[in-house]
């Protein structure tokens, strides 16, 4: 096996673990049915550490774990029926917010391009995951009476300054360790 391969290979499964890790630090800690996790953290620190493939391919790993039953999802939960949460949305959302961040970070390391990758990141994980929580309890999961498409724009209120704080600080990490340790660039990003 080659080297890079089984590197890669080792960094899925590393950031997968960092995941699950991610999405328990605080598994009690629940506002409006959406537990509160880490896992945006990890997902942009994925892309921007190993670059847009390989960031995307941990995040699919992740997934896969927690849908063949491995409890890795929030709440120590795993499982297919975690297809029909109404937060499995935001699991999704984190292929696209490492394949974005490590496609804008692989390109540009300015100030304006780690902002455009948090903005991004922030953005695509709030499209995906609120728009799958909108159509679950539109569809099959009991929604709250007077539930609507704002209303359910209006509850991610609540976490926006949390993620756009988790989203600044995952930036800093990388522009930092980019400084410290030039050999961290991710060596995926074009193939």
């Amino acid at each position: 096996m080659d080297m890079s391969k089984t590197k890669e290979i080792v960094l899925c499964g590393l950031f997968a673990a960092l995941m699950a890790v991610g999405a328990n630090v605080s598994p009690f800690l629940v506002i409006g049915g959406v537990p509160v996790t880490l896992q945006l953290m990890f997902a942009i620190l994925a892309g921007g550490m190993l670059g847009s493939r390989t960031g995307a391919k941990a995040m699919t790993v992740y997934l896969a774990l927690g849908l063949i039953g491995a409890p890795v999802f929030a709440q120590f939960k795993g499982g297919p029926s975690s297809l029909l949460s109404p937060t499995f949305g935001f699991v999704l959302s984190f292929i696209a917010v490492a394949f974005a961040v490590g496609m804008v970070l692989g390109r540009n390391r300015t100030f304006a391009g780690y902002a455009g990758a948090g903005i991004l990141a922030l953005v695509l994980n709030y499209i995906i995951g609120t728009n799958f929580m909108y159509a679950a309890l539109s569809f099959w999961a009991e929604a709250p009476s007077g539930f609507s498409y704002t209303v359910a724009w209006g509850w991610m209120a609540a976490y926006l300054p949390l993620d756009l704080g988790v989203t600044v600080v995952s930036m800093v990490i990388l522009q930092r360790l980019y400084k410290a340790v030039p050999s961290v660039t991710p060596q995926y990003v074009s193939k």
